[in-house]
């Protein structure tokens, strides 16, 4: 990984503008059917409640195809599998709008949640491998590019609203156009990396495991090649802690996106144009909240970033609530867009430190859970509409919005995941202070960087001047250390016989 600040190789700013034009196009792609919402709804004769059950089968969809975009990914290799979510994300987006009843509609919903949720898990396992490249927070930004594209994708929409465009024929006309985008701007995104879970996934690859410039992929079939993931891995309890601050940040995301033009319209009497403007400042204020927010992560840290945003999103939301004029709940949203805008993202590179050995099904288990939220959310504040209403539903989401300040605390870097190994270079690889068997396995040979093993329990000492082609074992009985003292053996190895080994400057 490289160290924060270091200038990264063309190879990585490729690959990032490569993994933000993808993070572009999903972003295009929700912002161009969130706008049309208020068409479907008139189309086919949809009650809130009935459009909320509609909306749970993208929820299912989703939920169900997360999981499996780390299998996904080993099998194809990442590149080939992002070029062929991107596609079938596209491919999905007209669905919905040529559904002739309500039956269908929940079908083409079902499969355009799918195309959405395994696009998702793809684009932010390429955005953790890139950031660990740089050495430093860039999935804001890259998020910032999801914004950007649903800005432009809400634009869009509100322009064909307003211009009488049928959903279908706006949505039919858009898609190809993304789907083009998508694929050629996947040239660029490193196809060498290997597999989840092999011996290049994030967090244990340097630069070049990351950029794609290294040698075969274990994906492709190469020596090493890592098993084959599972189907399905649950989170773990650090997870599932970072699910949690996601689920609240994503259902009011949620929300925001999919009612925000219906609450203009049915509480504060807004026409179609400035409904579907809702959506469109909800979304432009994230994208430049976004592309911000990698600064003031590095400035105040994650913990009080997110705690801000959420006292922020809060305020928005209690302004929605109180609002009696379009301006004054197109503010709110606006303000909502604002507090949320960093969450997610810092959720995703949590969610990869948690489990840097396989990051995309970390990742796929935190997705799995926030964004299930995410697209519960239409059909929970269309069910609480139908019984109650939409201003309560959205009194909901404000209290939800709290949870962000008091959950903030999960998202707080563990320092051995950012700290750098002892004697070892810019550059070179392994999980920072981590004493694992494959480490110690690693050191034993005279691995690149690390120059002794260090007990259980024992802090390390000051490291040799680095050096390369010791065949000795660190901590080899008759070869005193830095110290004056034989290190004791790693704990279940036996010393072996002193061999002669070349002068390294330390005795």
């Amino acid at each position: 990984m490289r160290v924060s600040g270091a200038v990264p190789d063309r190879p990585a700013r490729l690959a990032r503008r490569a993994v933000a034009a993808v993070f572009a196009v999903h972003g295009t792609v929700s912002g161009g059917f969130a706008t049309r919402i208020p068409w479907l709804r008139e189309h086919l004769g949809l009650s809130p409640g009935w459009l909320g059950l509609a909306l749970v089968f993208m929820t299912v969809g989703a939920s169900a195809a997360m999981p499996l975009a780390a299998g996904l990914a080993h099998r194809l290799g990442p590149r080939r599998s992002l070029r062929l979510l991107t596609v079938v994300c596209c491919a999905a987006l007209p669905l919905p709008a040529l559904a002739p009843r309500l039956g269908w509609l929940c079908l083409a919903l079902l499969v355009y949640g799918a195309g959405l949720g395994l696009l998702d898990v793809a684009m932010n396992d390429h955005g953790v491998r890139v950031e660990h490249a740089y050495g430093r927070s860039v999935m804001s930004g890259l998020h910032g590019m999801w914004s950007a594209g649903a800005l432009l994708g809400g634009a869009g929409g509100a322009v064909a609203a307003q211009g009488g465009l049928p959903a279908p024929a706006h949505l039919s006309l858009v898609a190809p156009a993304l789907a083009v985008a998508g694929v050629v701007a996947c040239r660029w995104v490193p196809g060498g990396a290997a597999a989840p879970g092999g011996e290049g996934a994030t967090g244990t690859t340097g630069p070049e495991g990351a950029t794609g410039t290294s040698g075969a992929s274990a994906a492709e079939g190469g020596e090493g090649a890592a098993p084959a993931p599972p189907r399905f891995a649950p989170p773990t309890r650090g997870a599932l802690a970072v699910g949690l601050v996601g689920f609240c940040a994503v259902f009011a995301e949620g929300a925001s996106m999919d009612w925000s033009g219906i609450y203009l319209r049915d509480v504060t009497g807004a026409g179609p144009g400035l409904a579907a403007a809702a959506y469109t400042a909800f979304a432009c204020t994230m994208a430049i909240a976004r592309f911000t927010g990698d600064a003031a992560v590095r400035r105040f840290g994650a913990v009080r970033t997110v705690r801000a945003s959420g006292g922020v999103a809060a305020l928005g939301g209690a302004l929605v609530v109180a609002a009696e004029s379009p301006p004054l709940a197109v503010a709110g949203f606006a303000l909502v867009g604002v507090g949320i805008a960093v969450v997610v993202p810092l959720c995703f590179a949590a969610a990869g430190r948690t489990a840097p050995e396989a990051p995309a099904r970390a990742i796929a288990g935190v997705a799995t859970l926030a964004y299930a939220s995410g697209l519960a959310a239409p059909a929970a504040v269309g069910w609480i509409a139908e019984t109650t209403s939409l201003t309560f539903s959205f009194g909901l989401v404000t209290a939800l919005l709290f949870g962000l300040v008091a959950g903030a605390g999960v998202l707080r870097p563990a320092p051995r995941a950012v700290r750098p190994e002892p004697g070892a270079t810019p550059g070179e690889s392994g999980p920072p202070t981590q004493r694992t068997a494959a480490s110690r396995d690693v050191a034993t040979a005279g691995g690149p960087g690390t120059h002794r093993e260090v007990a259980p329990g024992r802090d390390p000492v000051a490291p040799p001047p680095p050096g390369r082609g010791t065949e000795r074992a660190p901590g080899q009985p008759g070869r005193a250390g830095p110290a004056g003292r034989t290190p004791p053996p790693p704990t279940g190895q036996t010393p072996t016989p002193e061999t002669p080994a070349p002068d390294d400057g330390t005795g």
